[in-house]
């Protein structure tokens, strides 16, 4: 059977898709798996019980079954216009501007059926071909989204329609120490080689995307490196997209000290899946009214309109301003202390070899990198499962570089802190074990 052009490039393998076969291979496995490489949040008593009795509420009161004619926003029985579930978005734009004061209307916001829907609409509205008329003359310019700081979210790599369209800047590394302790690392915009980018002084950048708190590493760009990407963007006639599936003010999974701007150049896209909802596939996307217009004439075509059952659980949430205690009391906290303790693993286990701890600043990972490494992590990657423990190698979140001749993209690995303690143990001890072994092999 043949498949077209656009069918080829999507049955590819790709890091994203070993990423997920892998986490499904374990968990239909027989035997016990370290689950240590995945997205899904953690299981946090709190959260499971409000979203029960949310669910078990709408059930009751008969609203997921309500007639045409209704307005009840969690009725099930209706599809949603292709912007998505009016309430909910109403629900969003009073929770915006109660907190924000972004002074926003329902024109600026749609919902999409998860973040990496809503990544896949944007990356092909502002990356690939664009005809545009120089002289009087219709010219096609291909553009990119640069990502100003890799590495950079995994699932980024491959949602262009054609070809991949991006162009990213290396890091600088500063060793820092992290609770009065040394053996941590944090990654800062290099500005001045972004600036000099010939692609943004020729038009060939479509839009500027970074994500914050940043998957895979937990780094937060601080307010002056934000302000300063918005600053470019404005300056080159592109929009700022910012990933902010662990930001804040939900789940908030992110313990510095920073703020949270939006203006009409910002597109923020936001998830329901790291307060605990991944499997309900809700994406948010705040922006100028243009690009919400886009999203919603795609979401008819892909779509038809996006699934009302999150939107459904969250409205009441949105409107009480239980989202955002949940996130601040519960989902925050929780995940701090998993950092810390995992932490505190790592470096019982690896204390006397070349690690390096990524600063925990936010996000539901901890990024390690074994400086001078005997393998790649790749390699890495594969004897860890064999032993039965799920991690992902560096190697995969390096969109828009050429890693070739980078030896830092091939010694890093993004390690979960979401799951229990004892899999933390457990995990944690076999890597320990197995890096352990390779540094040994060559001393």
């Amino acid at each position: 059977m043949k498949f077209s052009k656009f069918g080829q490039k999507f049955i590819q393998p790709t890091g994203i898709s070993q990423l997920m076969d892998d986490l499904g291979d374990a968990l239909k496995s027989d035997k016990p798996v370290n689950m240590l490489g995945g997205g899904n949040p953690a299981r946090i008593e709190a959260v499971n019980e409000l979203f029960l009795e949310t669910y078990q509420a709408l059930g009751n009161d008969g609203s997921f079954c309500e007639d045409i004619n209704s307005t009840a926003t969690s009725s099930m029985a209706n599809y949603s216009n292709p912007q998505g579930d009016a309430g909910f978005i109403d629900a969003l734009v009073g929770f915006f501007n109660r907190h924000y004061d972004w002074n926003l209307t329902s024109e600026n916001i749609a919902l999409t059926n998860g973040s990496q829907n809503a990544f896949f609409y944007l990356f092909n509205l502002f990356g690939g071909a664009f005809v545009e008329e120089k002289d009087s003359e219709e010219q096609t310019i291909d553009k990119s989204i640069l990502l100003p700081l890799a590495p950079e979210y995994i699932g980024y790599s491959d949602v262009h329609v054609e070809g991949q369209h991006f162009m990213a800047v290396l890091p600088h590394i500063d060793e820092v120490t992290h609770d009065g302790e040394e053996g941590f690392f944090k990654y800062r915009v290099d500005f001045e080689a972004l600036e000099n980018l010939p692609a943004l002084k020729e038009g060939r950048i479509g839009a500027i995307c970074c994500s914050r708190p940043t998957n895979p590493t937990g780094n937060v760009l601080t307010d002056e490196e934000m302000a300063h990407l918005a600053e470019i963007a404005k300056r080159y006639d592109v929009p700022l997209i910012i990933d902010n599936a662990y930001g804040m003010p939900f789940p908030n999974i992110i313990y510095s000290d920073v703020t949270l701007n939006w203006d009409d150049n910002t597109i923020l896209c936001f998830s329901l899946s790291k307060i605990g909802l991944p499997g309900v596939r809700t994406g948010i996307i705040v922006a100028a009214p243009e690009v919400i217009e886009a999203v919603s004439a795609m979401n008819a075509v892909v779509n038809l309109s996006p699934t009302r059952f999150g939107a459904s659980i969250a409205t009441p949430l949105m409107k009480n301003d239980a989202i955002k205690d949940l996130s601040d009391n519960d989902i925050k906290p929780f995940y701090q202390q998993q950092a810390k303790t995992a932490v505190a693993l790592l470096k019982k286990e690896l204390g006397d070899y070349p690690l390096s701890i990524h600063k925990p600043e936010g996000a539901i990972f901890l990024w390690l990198w074994f400086k001078d490494l005997p393998i790649s992590t790749s390699e890495l990657y594969e004897t860890l499962k064999e032993k039965g423990t799920l991690i992902v190698p560096s190697e995969y979140f390096f969109p828009g570089v050429d890693i070739s001749d980078y030896k830092h993209a091939h010694e890093c690995i993004r390690m979960s802190i979401a799951a229990d303690e004892q899999t933390l143990v457990d995990g944690i001890a076999v890597i320990g074990e197995v890096v352990r072994g390779f540094y040994d092999k060559v001393k």
